[in-house]
């Protein structure tokens, strides 16, 4: 058995999707449902058993046979201003899995953030020195992953992957309401009002956009490949707010686009700048071409004008 925590998520649903395509269906899903729709994202998805977040990990020593668990649950909001919910929510639930998996040698894939280097001001390479997170959410992602550097030995102790998700867009992600993709945005905008809204000032907003077919190829790639350490998950190119207004204005009938004010509560909590350092997701041995954001986009817009955005 497969454990997905998060796996009603944006990014979880599309790993229990792609472990699916691989033959795999005994999969015991983790997640908080609460008052969220995520539960669509399951419809078309296979798997044995679904559990609360907190059932699971009261029960943790309930379940045998896990041959892995693939850890994405987490409070992605980066303006969430609990820090101590983070800490426990984030932090804590994932310190509680890594004792688990290393106590009982299994595989733990889980997921980190490209939040933590802040603006990037000395650059995106997997190394301390280039980490300053700037929000609660940020925080709690690095903190694990200085927890992970003092307590395992990587290539030694059983198998343990952090993923630092760069910005992911794509399928699966309706329920995410604000914290959703700049496409997800784009694309609703466009349907109610026939144009689509950047920030003033987009075009000097660069980021490294990967689209989530390629984060789910990152991961099984590690799952396969039994290899360990803290992994940037980008393409390694950036582009900004505005190369992405332009190319989906382009696939969406030439819509308008038009530009609004910067947001106050955002000034200084905002990455300027992103671009994932892959040398070291090289060297594990990920050879895959990342999808450009033109045929990415495209991909997603289609799914999204057949079937709203689920698989």
């Amino acid at each position: 058995m497969i454990v997905v925590t998060g796996g009603a998520g944006f990014i979880g649903s599309n790993i229990v999707k792609g472990l699916n395509e691989l033959g795999h269906s005994d999969i015991l899903i983790v997640d908080n449902l609460g008052n969220s729709q995520k539960y669509l994202n399951l419809n078309r998805l296979k798997y044995s058993d679904y559990i609360d977040k907190t059932d699971f990990i009261n029960r943790l020593n309930d379940f045998h046979g896990i041959e892995a668990i693939i850890h994405q649950g987490a409070c992605s909001a980066t303006t969430e201003l609990d820090a101590n919910y983070l800490i426990r929510n984030n932090y804590e639930y994932s310190k509680t899995l890594l004792a688990y998996s290393l106590e009982n040698k299994i595989p733990f894939i889980y997921a980190s953030s490209a939040s933590v280097y802040g603006n990037g001001d000395d650059g995106f390479c997997e190394n301390p020195m280039c980490e300053y997170p700037l929000n609660g959410y940020a925080f709690s992602k690095c903190i694990f992953d200085n927890y992970v550097r003092q307590n395992v030995k990587f290539e030694i102790d059983s198998q343990v992957v952090g993923l630092r998700y760069f910005n992911v867009y794509g399928y699966q992600e309706n329920h995410k309401g604000s914290m959703a993709s700049v496409p997800f945005h784009f694309f609703n905008q466009a349907n109610e009002s026939g144009e689509i809204k950047v920030f003033e000032g987009s075009e000097n907003f660069l980021r490294d956009f990967i689209f989530i077919e390629d984060v789910v190829k990152v991961v099984l790639h590690f799952l396969k490949s039994g290899k360990s350490g803290i992994f940037n998950c980008g393409t390694g190119q950036e582009r900004s707010f505005l190369d992405m207004a332009n190319v989906f204005s382009k696939l969406k009938d030439d819509c308008a686009i038009k530009f609004i004010p910067f947001p106050e509560h955002l000034k200084g909590k905002y990455q300027a700048f992103t671009k994932a350092d892959i040398t070291n997701l090289r060297r594990s041995g990920f050879s895959d071409e990342f999808m450009t954001l033109e045929a990415g986009m495209k991909k997603y817009l289609q799914l999204l004008s057949k079937t709203k955005g689920f698989l």
